[in-house]
């Protein structure tokens, strides 16, 4: 008898929706405010809706540093906690903190400076350009708070306490939201500063996260904590920089290579106009809704399969993985539905015009059908990241993103000038392609035996 079948699946199912609930409210609170945050600056015309669109891509591309360290981070603190190694898991949340720091500095620089000609390379227009270069600015000045909380909530996840990210990144939503409303219009004799005031408030928002987050490290139950490193005298090492950058490099990679197809496709909605760019990001905004359900589930499969591996224990590792894309499919099911029968109204909430509205409803058509593929995709990745499979994932994203996606949205707008059909055809071929890479290789189990 195989030592899968040992296993008890209604417990292990619990364990996976215990782990999961917390980052898929966290996910989904986020992705919620980051609609209401455009909704509000929607009431200052489509053109704040484009300039802040404009900002999207440049800022992901600098977080990409960070987003690869943070998955190496929550990979080796899983595996480490499966192992029952406490000190190196803390070092590697240490090491982990200072590359943050460091390299936060350096791009921060860079980002303020060149902002400018960053944001007239995404596509900006007249009307566009100078409320999108300030919009950039006052995010990436912020941004030293916002990685910082992500670091620390990436170590937190991979030792299994979840629920500290999603206090974490509620209460920035809340924030953000609340402030928002005070500083975009003037509310309540705050000063009325339109797109910097929604800026500045996305600022207060990571603010209140990254305190939140500091201060979980100060918990003597954590498994990385302060006190811990402290007490045990735990230092960086170079051998946990290089075992950060060993895995980190490939996702680092990735993220660029996705960026670029991401860019090229911002790019080339930006230039269908003000309206269609504007009724574009709020597409992207429901589709970052999807995302953010199949990232909660993500998530617990990080830590989850991190673990079992750690423990050696690869079969349990497997079952894991497949409880989480199974729920991750349900999920997107119910979205789809919900998109098929109210997709036109909630795009009324952002928009008034009937062009862009009719504009909205098209997006919304695809945005039914790539969600289907979009979060079992985003929860295969998952399982083979927590794994370490980098390198397959790097592969994938590549191809997919950089290559068909830009391709064939390239294809379509430019050439037989598809407009936005061609925009999302473009997204949902990638959408698709990842989905096929990933799920052949999950079930190809290959990815179990790899060693972190």
């Amino acid at each position: 008898m195989s030592e899968t079948i040992q296993y008890n699946k209604a417990e292990l199912f619990k364990e996976t929706i215990r782990m999961a609930w917390p980052a898929l409210l966290e996910s989904f609170f986020v992705s919620l405010a980051g609609m209401i945050d455009t909704m509000m600056v929607s009431s200052m015309g489509a053109y704040a809706v484009a300039a802040v669109g404009l900002t999207t891509q440049p800022k992901f591309i600098t977080l990409a540093v960070f987003m690869s360290i943070n998955v190496s981070v929550s990979a080796l603190v899983a595996r480490r906690r499966g192992q029952g190694d406490q000190r190196s898991a803390n070092r590697i949340l240490l090491t982990a903190l200072i590359m943050t720091v460091v390299c936060c500095a350096i791009l921060t620089a860079v980002t303020v400076i060149l902002a400018s000609p960053i944001i007239t390379l995404c596509g900006s227009s007249a009307d566009t350009h100078d409320p999108a270069v300030l919009y950039f600015r006052v995010i990436q000045i912020g941004m030293i708070f916002n990685v910082l909380s992500l670091c620390i909530n990436a170590a937190q996840r991979g030792s299994g306490n979840t629920k500290i990210a999603m206090t974490t990144n509620i209460t920035s939503s809340i924030v953000n939201i609340v402030f928002n409303y005070l500083l975009i219009g003037g509310h309540f004799g705050f000063p009325k500063w339109g797109l910097f005031g929604a800026a500045f408030a996305t600022v207060l928002g990571t603010v209140a996260a990254a305190a939140m987050s500091i201060r979980s490290l100060f918990n003597k139950n954590s498994y990385v904590s302060i006190p811990y490193i402290r007490n045990e005298k735990v230092k960086p090492r170079a051998e946990t920089l290089g075992q950060i950058v060993g895995l980190g490099s490939n996702m680092l990679v990735e993220n660029i290579a996705m960026r670029v197809g991401f860019v090229i496709t911002a790019v080339l909605a930006a230039k269908l106009g003000t309206n269609a760019f504007a009724a574009h990001n709020v597409g992207m905004n429901f589709l970052s809704l999807g995302f953010s359900f199949g990232d909660g589930m993500q998530v617990a499969a990080v830590a989850l399969i991190g673990r079992s591996l750690g423990e050696g224990k690869p079969d349990k590792a497997k079952l894991y993985g497949s409880l989480c894309q199974r729920t991750g499919l349900g999920i997107s099911f119910i979205l789809a539905v919900i998109l098929f029968f109210f997709g036109r109204n909630l795009f009324s909430l952002f928009f008034t015009d009937p062009v862009v509205l009719d504009m909205g409803v098209i997006i919304c058509n695809y945005i039914i059908v790539i969600i289907l593929f979009q979060i079992s995709q985003i929860i295969f990745g998952g399982c083979l990241r927590g794994a370490g499979d980098m390198k397959y994932c790097l592969f994938a994203s590549l191809v997919s993103v950089t290559l068909i996606r830009s391709l064939v949205t390239w294809v379509l707008v430019s050439v037989i000038q598809l407009g936005l059909h061609g925009i999302w055809i473009g997204i949902l071929s990638d959408q698709l392609s990842r989905f096929i890479f990933l799920s052949l290789r999950f079930k190809e189990g290959s990815w179990a035996k790899i060693r972190i």
